[in-house]
Protein backbone atom coordinates (compact mmCIF):
# COMPACT_ATOMS: atom_id res chain seq x y z
CA UNK A 1 0.00 0.00 0.00
CA UNK A 2 1.38 3.60 -1.06
CA UNK A 3 0.37 5.48 2.30
CA UNK A 4 1.99 8.84 0.41
CA UNK A 5 -0.98 8.81 -1.76
CA UNK A 6 -3.82 8.57 0.74
CA UNK A 7 -3.96 12.22 1.69
CA UNK A 8 -4.31 13.43 -2.13
CA UNK A 9 -7.18 11.28 -2.09
CA UNK A 10 -8.63 11.98 0.42
CA UNK A 11 -8.95 15.70 -0.87
CA UNK A 12 -11.58 14.14 -3.40
CA UNK A 13 -13.46 12.21 -1.92
CA UNK A 14 -16.41 15.28 -1.82
CA UNK A 15 -16.55 15.30 -5.44
CA UNK A 16 -16.55 11.37 -5.65
CA UNK A 17 -19.53 11.43 -3.48
CA UNK A 18 -21.44 14.12 -4.63
CA UNK A 19 -21.46 12.81 -8.35
CA UNK A 20 -22.72 9.52 -6.87
CA UNK A 21 -25.63 11.50 -5.96
CA UNK A 22 -25.86 13.54 -9.17
CA UNK A 23 -25.83 9.93 -10.89
CA UNK A 24 -28.49 8.87 -8.46
CA UNK A 25 -30.66 11.61 -9.45
CA UNK A 26 -30.06 10.74 -13.58
CA UNK A 27 -31.49 7.52 -12.92
CA UNK A 28 -34.36 8.45 -11.31
CA UNK A 29 -35.01 10.70 -14.49
CA UNK A 30 -33.79 8.63 -17.03
CA UNK A 31 -36.59 5.72 -15.87
CA UNK A 32 -39.29 8.45 -15.77
CA UNK A 33 -38.40 10.02 -19.05
CA UNK A 34 -38.96 6.84 -20.89
CA UNK A 35 -42.80 6.47 -20.14
CA UNK A 36 -42.45 9.88 -23.01
CA UNK A 37 -39.70 8.59 -25.23
CA UNK A 38 -40.68 7.96 -28.54
CA UNK A 39 -38.01 5.22 -29.28
CA UNK A 40 -39.28 3.21 -25.84
CA UNK A 41 -43.10 3.63 -26.78
CA UNK A 42 -43.43 0.23 -27.83
CA UNK A 43 -41.58 -1.03 -25.54
CA UNK A 44 -41.75 0.40 -22.07
CA UNK A 45 -44.50 -0.93 -19.35
CA UNK A 46 -45.42 2.54 -18.29
CA UNK A 47 -45.06 4.23 -22.01
CA UNK A 48 -47.90 7.66 -22.37
CA UNK A 49 -49.63 8.06 -24.80
CA UNK A 50 -47.68 11.28 -25.10
CA UNK A 51 -44.72 11.65 -26.33
CA UNK A 52 -41.82 14.16 -27.37
CA UNK A 53 -38.76 13.82 -29.41
CA UNK A 54 -37.02 16.38 -26.75
CA UNK A 55 -36.82 13.32 -24.34
CA UNK A 56 -35.15 11.05 -26.55
CA UNK A 57 -32.62 13.71 -26.90
CA UNK A 58 -31.80 14.27 -23.10
CA UNK A 59 -32.69 10.78 -21.96
CA UNK A 60 -30.03 8.72 -24.19
CA UNK A 61 -27.07 10.75 -22.89
CA UNK A 62 -28.29 10.28 -19.27
CA UNK A 63 -28.18 6.40 -20.78
CA UNK A 64 -24.77 7.18 -22.08
CA UNK A 65 -22.91 8.11 -19.29
CA UNK A 66 -25.00 7.26 -15.72
CA UNK A 67 -24.27 3.56 -15.24
CA UNK A 68 -20.65 4.24 -16.40
CA UNK A 69 -20.07 6.52 -13.96
CA UNK A 70 -21.61 5.00 -11.13
CA UNK A 71 -19.06 1.76 -11.49
CA UNK A 72 -16.45 4.32 -12.32
CA UNK A 73 -17.23 5.79 -8.51
CA UNK A 74 -17.51 2.18 -7.32
CA UNK A 75 -14.06 1.26 -8.49
CA UNK A 76 -12.67 4.23 -6.91
CA UNK A 77 -13.95 3.48 -3.30
CA UNK A 78 -13.39 -0.22 -3.59
CA UNK A 79 -9.47 0.51 -3.91
CA UNK A 80 -9.96 3.31 -0.81
CA UNK A 81 -11.48 0.17 1.33
CA UNK A 82 -8.64 -1.55 0.06
CA UNK A 83 -5.67 0.87 0.61
CA UNK A 84 -7.35 1.27 4.49
CA UNK A 85 -8.08 -1.75 5.55
CA UNK A 86 -7.43 -4.24 3.21
CA UNK A 87 -8.93 -6.83 0.99
CA UNK A 88 -10.72 -9.12 3.83
CA UNK A 89 -12.49 -5.76 4.64
CA UNK A 90 -13.95 -4.70 1.66
CA UNK A 91 -15.23 -8.21 1.05
CA UNK A 92 -16.78 -8.63 4.27
CA UNK A 93 -18.19 -4.69 3.24
CA UNK A 94 -19.44 -6.43 -0.14
CA UNK A 95 -21.24 -8.97 1.65
CA UNK A 96 -23.30 -6.79 4.14
CA UNK A 97 -24.15 -4.16 1.97
CA UNK A 98 -24.88 -5.91 -1.21
CA UNK A 99 -25.34 -9.13 -1.29
CA UNK A 100 -27.43 -9.28 1.56
CA UNK A 101 -29.48 -6.35 0.45
CA UNK A 102 -29.92 -7.58 -3.07
CA UNK A 103 -31.06 -11.07 -1.78
CA UNK A 104 -33.54 -9.42 0.46
CA UNK A 105 -34.21 -6.39 -1.70
CA UNK A 106 -34.99 -8.59 -5.25
CA UNK A 107 -37.90 -10.55 -3.67
CA UNK A 108 -39.91 -7.53 -2.92
CA UNK A 109 -39.32 -5.20 -5.57
CA UNK A 110 -40.08 -7.72 -8.34
CA UNK A 111 -42.87 -8.33 -6.14
CA UNK A 112 -43.65 -4.60 -5.69
CA UNK A 113 -43.23 -3.87 -10.17
CA UNK A 114 -45.51 -7.17 -10.84
CA UNK A 115 -48.05 -6.29 -8.66
CA UNK A 116 -48.71 -2.58 -9.91
CA UNK A 117 -48.25 -3.89 -13.55
CA UNK A 118 -50.90 -6.28 -13.57
CA UNK A 119 -52.95 -3.82 -11.87
CA UNK A 120 -52.36 -1.40 -14.35
CA UNK A 121 -52.78 -3.93 -17.60
CA UNK A 122 -56.60 -4.82 -15.99
CA UNK A 123 -57.62 -0.86 -14.52
CA UNK A 124 -55.77 1.30 -17.00
CA UNK A 125 -58.20 2.37 -20.17
CA UNK A 126 -54.93 3.83 -21.70
CA UNK A 127 -52.24 1.38 -21.24
CA UNK A 128 -48.88 1.32 -23.43
CA UNK A 129 -48.82 -1.43 -25.63
CA UNK A 130 -46.45 -3.73 -23.66
CA UNK A 131 -49.90 -3.37 -20.60
CA UNK A 132 -51.92 -4.30 -23.53
CA UNK A 133 -49.53 -6.87 -24.36
CA UNK A 134 -49.95 -8.13 -21.17
CA UNK A 135 -53.35 -8.00 -20.95
CA UNK A 136 -54.03 -10.37 -23.86
CA UNK A 137 -51.23 -12.59 -22.30
CA UNK A 138 -53.12 -12.86 -19.46
CA UNK A 139 -56.40 -13.89 -20.83
CA UNK A 140 -54.72 -16.63 -21.90
CA UNK A 141 -55.28 -20.28 -20.05
CA UNK A 142 -51.92 -21.34 -21.23
CA UNK A 143 -50.13 -17.95 -19.24
CA UNK A 144 -46.82 -18.95 -17.72
CA UNK A 145 -45.05 -16.53 -15.30
CA UNK A 146 -42.62 -13.99 -17.05
CA UNK A 147 -39.06 -14.89 -16.83
CA UNK A 148 -36.55 -14.28 -14.19
CA UNK A 149 -34.41 -11.13 -13.84
CA UNK A 150 -32.21 -9.15 -11.65
CA UNK A 151 -34.53 -6.41 -13.20
CA UNK A 152 -32.72 -2.68 -12.00
CA UNK A 153 -30.88 -4.73 -9.26
CA UNK A 154 -28.47 -5.78 -12.21
CA UNK A 155 -25.72 -3.09 -11.02
CA UNK A 156 -25.46 -4.83 -7.38
CA UNK A 157 -24.94 -8.66 -9.37
CA UNK A 158 -21.97 -7.29 -11.79
CA UNK A 159 -20.98 -5.20 -8.38
CA UNK A 160 -20.22 -8.27 -6.53
CA UNK A 161 -18.81 -9.70 -9.42
CA UNK A 162 -16.34 -7.13 -10.29
CA UNK A 163 -15.19 -7.23 -6.52
CA UNK A 164 -14.82 -11.04 -6.90
CA UNK A 165 -12.50 -10.35 -10.45
CA UNK A 166 -11.09 -7.54 -8.66
CA UNK A 167 -9.46 -9.79 -6.29
CA UNK A 168 -8.40 -12.32 -8.59
CA UNK A 169 -6.38 -9.66 -10.67
CA UNK A 170 -4.94 -8.19 -7.67
CA UNK A 171 -3.95 -11.29 -6.32
CA UNK A 172 -2.24 -12.54 -9.88
CA UNK A 173 -0.68 -9.24 -10.24
CA UNK A 174 -2.44 -8.32 -13.62
CA UNK A 175 -2.51 -5.24 -13.32
CA UNK A 176 0.43 -3.94 -14.02
CA UNK A 177 -0.46 -3.29 -18.08
CA UNK A 178 -3.28 -0.67 -16.96
CA UNK A 179 -0.76 1.08 -14.31
CA UNK A 180 1.58 1.68 -17.14
CA UNK A 181 -1.04 3.65 -19.13
CA UNK A 182 -2.06 6.04 -16.51
CA UNK A 183 0.91 7.69 -16.01
CA UNK A 184 1.23 8.73 -20.15
CA UNK A 185 -1.13 11.60 -21.84
CA UNK A 186 -4.87 11.13 -21.08
CA UNK A 187 -4.96 10.78 -24.62
CA UNK A 188 -3.78 7.28 -24.13
CA UNK A 189 -7.07 6.57 -22.70
CA UNK A 190 -9.36 8.55 -24.16
CA UNK A 191 -8.70 6.92 -27.36
CA UNK A 192 -7.87 3.37 -26.34
CA UNK A 193 -10.34 2.75 -23.64
CA UNK A 194 -13.08 3.53 -26.36
CA UNK A 195 -11.29 1.33 -28.79
CA UNK A 196 -11.36 -1.54 -26.42
CA UNK A 197 -15.22 -1.17 -25.62
CA UNK A 198 -16.38 -1.21 -29.52
CA UNK A 199 -16.98 -4.92 -29.53
CA UNK A 200 -18.95 -4.87 -26.55
CA UNK A 201 -21.05 -2.35 -27.52
CA UNK A 202 -21.41 -4.10 -31.39
CA UNK A 203 -22.76 -7.14 -29.52
CA UNK A 204 -25.98 -5.57 -28.51
CA UNK A 205 -28.45 -3.49 -29.75
CA UNK A 206 -28.34 0.32 -28.94
CA UNK A 207 -28.89 2.10 -26.85
CA UNK A 208 -27.14 -0.92 -25.03
CA UNK A 209 -30.04 -2.65 -22.53
CA UNK A 210 -29.33 -3.41 -19.23
CA UNK A 211 -28.27 -7.20 -18.66
CA UNK A 212 -30.67 -8.04 -16.25
CA UNK A 213 -30.16 -11.85 -16.90
CA UNK A 214 -28.75 -14.04 -13.88
CA UNK A 215 -26.85 -15.16 -16.18
CA UNK A 216 -23.57 -12.85 -16.45
CA UNK A 217 -23.11 -11.34 -20.08
CA UNK A 218 -20.04 -11.31 -21.31
CA UNK A 219 -20.50 -7.87 -23.28
CA UNK A 220 -22.01 -6.33 -19.99
CA UNK A 221 -18.27 -8.02 -18.25
CA UNK A 222 -16.24 -6.36 -20.67
CA UNK A 223 -18.06 -2.70 -20.88
CA UNK A 224 -18.59 -2.05 -17.42
CA UNK A 225 -15.96 -4.05 -15.98
CA UNK A 226 -13.51 -1.38 -17.93
CA UNK A 227 -15.12 1.63 -15.72
CA UNK A 228 -14.44 -0.51 -12.72
CA UNK A 229 -11.11 -0.58 -13.41
CA UNK A 230 -10.55 2.56 -14.40
CA UNK A 231 -12.23 3.56 -11.26
CA UNK A 232 -9.76 1.73 -9.01
CA UNK A 233 -6.88 3.10 -11.26
CA UNK A 234 -8.04 7.06 -10.41
CA UNK A 235 -7.36 5.68 -6.93
CA UNK A 236 -4.33 4.74 -7.72
CA UNK A 237 -3.47 7.87 -9.67
CA UNK A 238 -5.27 10.95 -8.30
CA UNK A 239 -3.13 13.21 -10.56
CA UNK A 240 -4.84 11.70 -13.58
CA UNK A 241 -8.05 13.82 -13.15
CA UNK A 242 -5.74 17.44 -12.32
CA UNK A 243 -3.86 16.58 -15.88
CA UNK A 244 -6.95 16.17 -17.72
CA UNK A 245 -8.51 19.44 -16.75
CA UNK A 246 -6.64 21.18 -19.51
CA UNK A 247 -8.72 18.64 -22.46
CA UNK A 248 -12.49 19.11 -21.21
CA UNK A 249 -13.26 22.26 -23.13
CA UNK A 250 -12.31 19.70 -26.35
CA UNK A 251 -14.06 16.74 -24.62
CA UNK A 252 -17.05 18.94 -24.00
CA UNK A 253 -17.27 19.98 -27.74
CA UNK A 254 -16.56 16.01 -29.08
CA UNK A 255 -18.98 14.91 -26.96
CA UNK A 256 -21.70 17.65 -28.08
CA UNK A 257 -20.68 16.50 -31.73
CA UNK A 258 -20.99 13.04 -31.34
CA UNK A 259 -23.99 12.61 -29.18
CA UNK A 260 -25.39 14.94 -32.27
CA UNK A 261 -24.80 11.64 -34.64
CA UNK A 262 -25.65 9.40 -32.32
CA UNK A 263 -29.15 10.90 -32.03
CA UNK A 264 -29.23 10.79 -36.06
CA UNK A 265 -28.00 7.08 -36.05
CA UNK A 266 -30.19 5.82 -33.55
CA UNK A 267 -33.35 7.64 -36.20
CA UNK A 268 -31.83 5.50 -38.53
CA UNK A 269 -31.44 2.32 -36.44
CA UNK A 270 -34.39 2.32 -33.93
CA UNK A 271 -34.28 -0.93 -31.95
CA UNK A 272 -36.47 -3.52 -32.21
CA UNK A 273 -37.05 -7.76 -32.65
CA UNK A 274 -35.46 -7.63 -36.11
CA UNK A 275 -32.32 -5.09 -34.66
CA UNK A 276 -30.33 -7.37 -32.32
CA UNK A 277 -26.96 -6.00 -32.72
CA UNK A 278 -25.30 -2.55 -33.57
CA UNK A 279 -23.40 -1.64 -36.22
CA UNK A 280 -19.83 -0.81 -36.06
CA UNK A 281 -20.37 3.03 -36.63
CA UNK A 282 -22.66 3.42 -33.79
CA UNK A 283 -21.08 0.98 -31.10
CA UNK A 284 -18.03 3.14 -31.52
CA UNK A 285 -20.43 6.27 -30.94
CA UNK A 286 -21.73 4.89 -27.74
CA UNK A 287 -18.43 3.76 -26.83
CA UNK A 288 -16.46 6.73 -27.41
CA UNK A 289 -19.99 9.16 -25.27
CA UNK A 290 -19.25 6.73 -22.53
CA UNK A 291 -15.40 7.06 -21.89
CA UNK A 292 -15.48 11.19 -22.64
CA UNK A 293 -18.72 11.76 -20.85
CA UNK A 294 -17.51 10.15 -17.94
CA UNK A 295 -14.41 12.01 -17.69
CA UNK A 296 -16.43 15.22 -18.75
CA UNK A 297 -18.27 14.21 -16.02
CA UNK A 298 -15.58 13.23 -13.34
CA UNK A 299 -13.19 16.69 -14.56
CA UNK A 300 -16.07 18.87 -13.71
CA UNK A 301 -17.04 17.29 -10.67
CA UNK A 302 -13.16 17.71 -9.29
CA UNK A 303 -13.49 21.02 -10.59
CA UNK A 304 -16.65 22.29 -9.48
CA UNK A 305 -18.06 19.92 -6.73
CA UNK A 306 -14.75 18.97 -4.35
CA UNK A 307 -16.18 21.02 -1.40
CA UNK A 308 -18.49 19.91 0.97
CA UNK A 309 -22.28 20.14 0.64
CA UNK A 310 -24.33 18.85 3.18
CA UNK A 311 -27.40 18.99 0.62
CA UNK A 312 -25.33 16.67 -1.66
CA UNK A 313 -24.02 14.66 1.29
CA UNK A 314 -27.64 13.84 2.06
CA UNK A 315 -28.42 12.73 -1.47
CA UNK A 316 -25.40 10.51 -1.70
CA UNK A 317 -25.67 8.71 1.93
CA UNK A 318 -29.86 7.89 0.45
CA UNK A 319 -28.50 7.31 -3.11
CA UNK A 320 -28.57 3.33 -2.64
CA UNK A 321 -31.72 3.24 -0.72
CA UNK A 322 -33.20 5.52 -3.72
CA UNK A 323 -31.63 3.37 -5.98
CA UNK A 324 -33.61 0.16 -4.32
CA UNK A 325 -37.01 1.60 -3.95
CA UNK A 326 -37.04 4.10 -7.24
CA UNK A 327 -38.51 2.19 -9.84
CA UNK A 328 -41.25 0.32 -8.14
CA UNK A 329 -42.71 4.07 -6.55
CA UNK A 330 -42.04 5.23 -10.24
CA UNK A 331 -43.56 2.84 -12.01
CA UNK A 332 -46.84 2.64 -9.42
CA UNK A 333 -46.98 6.70 -10.33
CA UNK A 334 -46.60 6.79 -13.90
CA UNK A 335 -50.00 4.15 -13.90
CA UNK A 336 -51.88 6.15 -11.84
CA UNK A 337 -50.96 8.94 -14.37
CA UNK A 338 -51.33 7.27 -17.33
CA UNK A 339 -55.37 8.05 -18.03
CA UNK A 340 -55.08 11.41 -17.08
CA UNK A 341 -55.26 14.45 -20.38
CA UNK A 342 -52.39 15.97 -18.46
CA UNK A 343 -49.29 17.67 -20.49
CA UNK A 344 -46.39 14.78 -20.78
CA UNK A 345 -43.75 17.66 -18.86
CA UNK A 346 -46.13 18.12 -16.28
CA UNK A 347 -46.73 13.73 -15.83
CA UNK A 348 -42.86 13.67 -15.97
CA UNK A 349 -42.19 16.11 -12.99
CA UNK A 350 -44.91 14.93 -10.84
CA UNK A 351 -43.37 11.39 -11.32
CA UNK A 352 -39.89 12.50 -10.67
CA UNK A 353 -40.41 15.02 -7.82
CA UNK A 354 -43.04 12.47 -7.03
CA UNK A 355 -40.63 9.15 -6.75
CA UNK A 356 -37.52 11.22 -5.31
CA UNK A 357 -39.62 12.70 -2.18
CA UNK A 358 -40.94 9.34 -1.65
CA UNK A 359 -38.02 7.35 -1.61
CA UNK A 360 -36.12 10.34 0.68
CA UNK A 361 -38.75 10.32 2.90
CA UNK A 362 -38.87 7.02 3.43
CA UNK A 363 -34.83 6.70 3.87
CA UNK A 364 -35.15 8.85 6.69
CA UNK A 365 -38.06 7.43 8.16
CA UNK A 366 -36.80 3.62 7.44
CA UNK A 367 -32.74 3.90 7.44
CA UNK A 368 -31.23 7.57 8.33
CA UNK A 369 -31.06 6.47 12.10
CA UNK A 370 -32.05 2.48 12.40
CA UNK A 371 -29.90 -0.31 12.34
CA UNK A 372 -30.73 -0.60 8.18
CA UNK A 373 -28.19 1.96 7.80
CA UNK A 374 -25.40 -0.25 7.81
CA UNK A 375 -26.68 -2.31 4.58
CA UNK A 376 -28.30 0.42 3.05
CA UNK A 377 -27.81 3.91 4.15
Amino acid sequence: MNTARVPAVDARLHYMDHLRALAMLAGVLFHAALAYSPLMQPWFPTADRQTSAWVDALAWGLHLVRMPLFFVVAGFFAAWVIARRGQAALLRQRVRRIAVPFVLAWPLVMAALAGSTVWAALNVEHPSPMLAMLREHMKSPDAGPAPLSTGHLWFLYYLLLFTVLHWVVRTLGLGRFAQAVMPRSPAWLLAGLPLLLVPAMASVSAPHPAPEGFLPQFWAIGFYGAFFAFGALLHANPGWLSRVQAWLPWLALACAVFYALFLWRLGAEPPGPGRLTASWGMAALEAGLSVWLTVLCLGLGQRLLDRPSPLMRYLAQSSYFTYLLHLPLLFALQYLLMDLDWAWPLKFALASAGTLAGCLLAYQVLVRHTPLRRFVG
